[in-house]
Parts: C-alpha cells; sequence; structure tokens
C-alpha cells in the first residue's frame, strides 16, 4: 500500500511503521474514495473494522476478514451500529470516527483564501 508501511494478511489493513495496525476502506458509491476507519492496536481489531464498515456498504455481498461473524455485522447493521455510524464499538468502549478526505493544495488555499476574505469583512 503506502511506502511506509507494510502490508498484513487481512483486507484494509496495513501496519504502521510504529507497530499500530490502519484500517481503511474504498467507497465504491464515491468513486473509490478511501474511508478511513482508525488505528488500532491489533491486525484483528483492524480487520474487524474493516469488516463492519465492508457489510455495512455492501451486505452479504461483503469480502469479509472473517466471514463467520457476518451475523454479528448484519446484526449490527439492523441496530444501526455499523460502521456507517459515527460511533463503533470497541471493547464496549464507545469511539468516534471522524472520516478524513484529501483535498489538493489548491482546493485547501481556496478554502482558506475565501475564510480569510469572510473573517475580514464580519
Amino acid at each position: 500500500m503506502d511506502g511506509g508501511s507494510e502490508q498484513t494478511k487481512y483486507r484494509g489493513v496495513r501496519r504502521r511503521t510504529w507497530g499500530k495496525f490502519a484500517a481503511e476502506i474504498r467507497d465504491s458509491s464515491r468513486h473509490g474514495v478511501r474511508v478511513w476507519l482508525g488505528t488500532f492496536d491489533t491486525a484483528e481489531e483492524a480487520a474487524a473494522a474493516y469488516d463492519r464498515s465492508a457489510y455495512s456498504m455492501r451486505g452479504r455481498n461483503a469480502v469479509l476478514n472473517f466471514p463467520d461473524q457476518a451475523h454479528v455485522y448484519e446484526a449490527e447493521a439492523r441496530r444501526g451500529c455499523g460502521a456507517s455510524s459515527s460511533t463503533a464499538t470497541r471493547q464496549n468502549q464507545q469511539r468516534q470516527v471522524i472520516e478524513f478526505e484529501y483535498l489538493d493544495d489548491d482546493v485547501l488555499q481556496e478554502m482558506l483564501h475565501d475564510h480569510d476574505k469572510s473573517t475580514r469583512n464580519n
């Protein structure tokens, strides 16, 4: 995947150089935009986050790291607590998921410029 990380045996998971595991998935409904799922202590936790998100996006057609857990992801999706919600449960703790998209430097500079102009006018 990236030059600074090594791949793992799980789909959507890579190991960071400092030892944590990052999970992300591509959203086909948004032209393949990468959706950041988080950084986890273990590859298995990251793989489970990927599976929840994949099941939430693709349902029974999702390719999962842990296909034997599909019934759990289906139940979560029915309850509305899958990866598409703003929180995810991990080890009985609530954790907020924040999604970032890459904007090229020109777009960012334009946004900052527009913000500066509006701030000066107020």
